[in-house]
């Protein structure tokens, strides 16, 4: 089989729950050798069930070290000496308590790179940043759900996720530089980024985001979930072209440019509505991804995973769902998950 294109690539991870350990596993997909440097009583995503773990942790190997130990400080120098690069995602205090830095680190090597992962950033003090907790500070809840109701949240980890994307982007371009270093990513910083053409219109144009029904688009028109005569079906009309073929198929007439589709938004909205109510979601789908209109019959997870079997691999025990990075000529071993300290040496883990 092909080696991965980071074969040969040793990272360490000193992380727990989602983002942090969501960033080495998709490095591990492409081939990097991660050990994933466990406390004593191990990564507390572990409690929660052991399909939660593997689906952040397959393909790694498990060393049990406590950090807060001459004997545990001495063998992560010496793994850190072999090693790339070190993701770590804990609170700042214990990130700078535990000698998790570069500063610290690169006594044993100079080009190490050190990617701390944490919720404002490595100087900005311990306050909580759970996923939800930072959706809500960075404006993302406030611009989700439907206006007359109350803010509401993705039904996934939406900034851990990106978090954990960000901080293996932000990891390879500095192992890629050939230099060592500290590498800060925060979840904070991620969600705000993620608002691009939102926080630039407040910023450049001082148009303040607004939540629009059924999660309208504020530029494209019509571009939003709307019912059918049985399921939801999302459109998204992002130009003229789209709109010609959409509206040929559903019997729509007018409208022909964006401009004045946004300009006569609720009059847009109506007649798509009226025209959509005659088939089903699953219906139109059909009818108009043939047409190359983008549109796609709302379904649940276990619809989706049905529909596309091949995202599905084995991990030892577990059926997870496969990388998202796909490889020419790669395809990922997707090993099981590590038992707690399945890797450890002999006399370099302390007791609980």
């Amino acid at each position: 089989m092909t080696a991965g294109p980071l074969d040969g690539i040793r990272i360490l991870e000193v992380g727990h729950m989602l983002a942090g350990p969501y960033a080495t596993m998709m490095l591990a997909d492409l081939g990097a050798e991660v050990t994933k440097i466990e406390p004593p009583g191990g990564d507390i995503s572990r409690q929660v069930s052991d399909a939660y773990f593997a689906s952040l942790n397959r393909g790694k190997r498990s060393v049990r070290l406590d950090l807060t130990t001459d004997d545990g400080q001495a063998r992560l120098g010496e793994l850190v000496a072999d090693a790339h690069a070190l993701l770590v995602n804990l609170k700042p205090s214990a990130i700078h308590r535990l000698g998790l830095t570069y500063d610290v680190l690169r006594e044993w090597n100079e080009r190490i790179v050190c990617v701390a992962l944490t919720g404002y950033g490595l100087e900005a003090g311990d306050e909580p940043a759970f996923d939800y907790v930072v959706q809500a500070a960075t404006g993302v809840a406030a611009l989700t759900g439907d206006p007359d109701a109350p803010p509401t949240l993705p039904g996934y980890s939406s900034a851990d996720n990106s978090s954990g994307l960000t901080a293996a982007l932000g990891l390879l371009a500095q192992i890629v530089s050939g230099r060592g270093g500290q590498v800060e990513v925060s979840l904070r910083d991620v969600m705000l980024s993620q608002l691009n053409y939102r926080a630039s219109a407040y910023l450049n144009e001082g148009v303040e985001p607004r939540r629009l029904p059924l999660g309208a688009h504020s530029y494209y028109v019509p571009a939003q979930l709307f019912p059918t005569a049985e399921g939801y079906l999302a459109l998204f009309i992002t130009h003229d072209g789209f709109w010609k073929s959409f509206a040929a198929e559903a019997g729509v007439q007018g409208f022909p440019t964006m401009a004045e589709r946004a300009e006569r938004r609720e009059e847009v909205l109506s007649a798509v509505t009226d025209a959509l109510a005659r088939d089903t979601a699953a219906a139109w789908e059909a009818r108009l991804r043939p047409l190359g209109v983008p549109a796609a019959a709302v379904r649940t997870l276990p619809q989706a995973l049905a529909a596309t079997p091949e995202a599905v691999v084995t991990a030892g025990d577990f059926r997870l769902v496969r990388s998202s990075v796909r490889v020419e000529g790669y395809e990922p071993g997707y090993g099981p998950p590590p038992r707690l300290g399945e890797h450890d040496v002999s006399g370099a883990v302390a007791e609980s």
